[in-house]
C-alpha cells in the first residue's frame, strides 16, 4: 500500500488515489482506521475540451491508471461515499473513456459495499438530481446498504464519520448545487476533513463549518482560478483565497486539491500562505506531494503537451469519432 511521506495522522491512514496533481479530475481518497476502510468519492474524469483541445494521450493514460487504482482500493473498502453527483466524484453506469468506465464498472466499485450518499432528491440541482435518480436505481440492489447521510453521524467502533449539511458547491448563490463535507475522526484524538468542490471555500457558511471541525488533516477543493474573470468574480476570488488561507493555518496539514490545480499559475495565489504556513509550522501540499510524488498537472498543461508531444494520427482519428463510437473503442494510447 502506498504510504505518505508526510504522515500527520497516527491512526488514520490516508492514500490519495486520483487528483489534478496526479493528472486527472478527481479527489478520490482512501481512508483507513483500525475500525473501518472508507473510499471517499470514487470517481475520476477528464475535461473533454480545454483551450479547444481534447485530452492528451498522457491524460488518457492517467485516467486509465487512476480508474484501475480506484477499483483496487474499492475492493479493500467497507464503505464508499458520494459527496455529490458530478462524474469526477462517483462512478456512473455508462461506458466512457473520459471516466474510463464500461457499462458495468460501477458494479466493480459499489457491489456489496455500504454506500453513503448525498440526498438524491433534496438540496440538489436539476442535472445532479437526474444523475442521482439513474444512479441510485442502478446500485440499490447491488450494495449491502444505501444510506442518505446529509447531516448524519455514523460510528464504526472508535471511528466517527460525520457528514455536513448540504453546503454550496462554490458561492452561496451557485447553480452548481450542494456538496457534503466529510469528517473522519478516530477515538477523539485526530481528525481528517475532506472538503470536495467547496471552491476555496468561497462560502462563509462553508468556511465556518470546516473551521468548526478543527481538522488535523484537511483535503480542500480550492477555487477555480483558471475561470477567473469568467465564472469566478474578483470578489469571490478574494473571499475564497482568504477563507482557504485561514483554514490552512488552522490545520496541521492542508492538501490543496481539485479546481485550483487546473491553473498552471495556482501557486502565485498562495505565496503569502506558503510564507505564513512555514512560519507557523503548518504544511500546505498537493495530493501528489503527500504521496512523495512529483506533481502532474496534465490538464493545466494540455496545450504544452500537444505542442511538445503531438499525438499520433491514429489517436486524433479516435478523438474525432462520435461519442457512441468512442465509448466502444479504447483510445490508442
Amino acid at each position: 500500500m502506498c504510504a505518505s511521506i508526510l504522515v500527520v495522522l497516527q491512526h488514520i491512514r490516508v492514500v490519495p488515489l486520483a487528483d489534478e496533481s496526479l493528472g486527472v479530475r478527481s479527489m478520490c481518497t482512501y481512508v483507513e482506521t483500525p475500525d473501518v476502510k472508507i473510499l471517499l468519492d470514487a470517481g475520476v474524469s477528464l475535461c473533454p475540451r480545454r483551450e479547444g483541445l481534447p485530452p492528451h494521450v498522457e491524460e488518457f493514460r492517467a485516467v486509465r491508471d487512476a480508474r484501475r487504482k480506484i477499483i483496487e482500493y474499492a475492493r479493500k473498502a467497507d464503505v464508499i461515499t458520494i459527496s455529490h453527483y458530478h462524474f469526477d466524484h462517483f462512478t456512473p453506469g455508462f461506458a466512457s473513456h473520459y471516466e474510463w468506465t464500461s457499462e458495468d464498472t460501477y458494479m466493480e466499485i459499489y457491489s456489496e459495499k455500504i454506500l453513503l450518499i448525498k440526498d438524491p432528491v433534496n438540496s440538489i440541482n436539476f442535472n445532479q438530481k437526474k444523475r442521482a435518480h439513474v444512479f441510485t436505481k442502478l446500485v440499490k440492489d447491488i450494495v449491502s446498504e444505501l444510506k442518505v447521510v446529509d447531516g448524519a453521524q455514523l460510528e464504526f467502533g472508535k471511528t466517527v464519520v460525520k457528514f455536513s449539511p448540504p453546503l454550496p458547491h462554490g458561492p452561496d448563490d451557485t447553480k452548481l448545487g450542494y456538496v457534503l463535507v466529510i469528517s473522519v475522526e478516530y477515538d477523539g484524538v485526530e481528525k481528517l476533513v475532506f472538503a470536495p468542490d467547496v471552491q476555496g471555500p468561497v462560502s462563509d457558511k462553508c468556511y465556518s463549518y470546516i473551521a468548526s471541525e478543527v481538522p488535523d488533516l484537511l483535503i480542500l477543493g480550492g477555487p477555480p482560478t483558471y475561470l477567473r474573470g469568467r465564472k469566478l468574480s474578483e470578489d469571490n476570488l478574494v473571499k475564497a483565497l482568504d477563507n482557504l488561507s485561514r483554514l490552512a493555518l488552522l490545520s496541521r496539514t492542508t492538501v490543496i486539491s481539485h479546481h485550483m490545480l487546473r491553473d498552471c499559475e495556482w501557486k502565485k495565489y498562495l505565496e503569502d500562505l506558503f510564507k505564513k504556513a512555514e512560519k507557523h509550522r503548518k504544511k500546505v501540499v498537493t495530493a501528489a506531494e503527500l504521496l512523495g510524488k512529483e506533481n502532474r498537472f496534465l490538464e493545466a498543461n494540455r496545450k504544452k503537451l500537444f505542442e511538445e508531444n503531438p499525438p499520433s494520427e491514429e489517436f486524433m482519428r479516435w478523438v474525432n469519432l462520435s461519442k457512441e463510437e468512442k465509448a466502444k473503442v479504447a483510445p490508442p494510447i
